[in-house]
């Protein structure tokens, strides 16, 4: 009788154990996939502008700071630190990072497109900010995120030039630049409110470099 109840012992508790194990396994849920966001109009040192001529005037001449894992921006207060991964000022874009910075960051242009990037390259080099005229992002035309059209005096950023983010914490992130006008109109002239950047990117929370 004693051996009856112990073989019965036995089979319930593997019973158990097989039941707890799949339950576990059954409330696993596969991670979700990333998605892009969009930030509109976050506004870049605004200027006033002459139409006649292009020349602007006004401004304060500090950049709007902006952090990935919030989807926000940062006061100019925090800049000695590294709640801010990137930061906007007309069409200079800095990071957060190099010689001059106190975050992790830094910047690398991938050509594609940001649909197909799904991992950060293994041949990525992260530049940084190393001094005010050696930006991890070029800001001369068409060597880094837009093209200036002297004919027009209209800026627009290059298809296909997406930037990888080493945010300030050592997370990364991926950016495409949409528009640097306000409401990101289809058409544009020199009256159009400009320094309005509007860009979607996918930050990657985990510390992976995998989008």
């Amino acid at each position: 009788m004693k051996k009856l109840n112990f073989s019965f012992a036995i089979i319930a508790f593997i019973a158990l154990s097989v039941f707890s194990s799949c339950t576990k396994n059954d409330s696993v849920e596969p991670a979700k996939p990333l998605e892009a966001k969009i930030y509109s109009n976050l506004t870049a040192d605004l200027v006033t502008v002459n139409p006649a001529n292009g020349q602007t005037s006004g401004g304060t001449n500090r950049f709007t700071l902006f952090s990935f894992a919030n989807n926000a921006i940062v006061a100019n207060a925090d800049s000695a630190s590294n709640k801010w991964d990137v930061g906007f000022r007309g069409t200079t874009i800095i990071v957060n990072g190099g010689a001059i910075r106190t975050g992790q960051g830094g910047a690398f242009i991938y050509t594609g497109l940001f649909d197909e990037l799904k991992e950060v390259p293994s041949t990525a080099t992260f530049a940084q900010d190393n001094a005010p005229t050696s930006l991890a992002i070029p800001t001369t035309s068409g060597m880094g995120w837009y093209n200036y059209n002297p004919a027009t005096m209209i800026i627009t950023p290059i298809a296909g030039k997406v930037l990888v983010i080493r945010t300030g914490d050592g997370k990364f992130a991926k950016m495409e630049i949409l528009s640097y006008y306000k409401d990101s109109p289809t058409t544009i002239t020199l009256t159009t409110p400009q320094r309005h950047y509007t860009f979607r990117y996918i930050y990657q929370p985990n510390g992976t470099k995998v989008f």
